[in-house]
């Protein structure tokens, strides 16, 4: 920081403590003091009362001068701080609609996720129909397998007895 801005930066933190002191109550009791100090000192015979009036005059509008200077530069450091706040803003709002129409994009990722997760689920259904009818064929085979072993056996037991009645037949002979 050069020694012209350090100048600067200390003489307008000055400006803003003085403008801040001079609202304060203390500034106005301590000018009420020295008002009835100026005005007591021609009564007690200390100066004249033109003199004290000159003198307080003078006093009062070099403060006067001086005070609108610290008001005026006070003001002049809001404004550029308010000018900063007003570009964030801006800067803040041209974020938010990048946000926004990143929200918009996301909305329509997940949309288009969801769609392929309907298609998804629909293709489990299918898969899973069709394992019901492979498993419902298998137990039909199973109960064809069965039934075919049965009439097999009511066979083998027909043949059985047929056998035994030839061979009656034949022994009987």
């Amino acid at each position: 920081m050069s020694i012209v801005e350090k100048q600067k930066a200390i003489m307008e933190k000055g400006a803003s403590n003085i403008s801040r002191w001079i609202g304060s109550t203390t500034s106005v009791m301590l000018h009420t003091l020295l008002f009835i100090i100026s005005f007591l000192m021609p009564i007690l015979g200390l100066v004249s009362f033109d003199r004290m009036l000159l003198v307080l005059t003078t006093i009062v509008s070099l403060e006067a001068i001086y005070l609108s200077i610290f008001i005026q530069m006070s003001i002049n450091m809001n404004n550029q701080k308010i000018d900063i706040i007003q570009e964030d803003i801006v800067e803040l709002g041209e974020d938010l609609e990048e946000i926004g129409v990143d929200i918009e994009e996301i909305q329509k990722d997940v949309d288009e996720i969801q769609e392929d997760v309907d298609e998804i689920q629909e293709n489990v259904d299918e898969i899973q129909e069709n394992v019901d009818e492979i498993q419902g064929d298998s137990k039909e085979e199973e109960d064809i397998e069965q039934k075919e072993s049965e009439i097999l056996l009511s066979i083998q037991a027909t043949l059985i007895n047929l056998q035994k009645e030839i061979e009656h037949l034949r022994g009987g002979k």
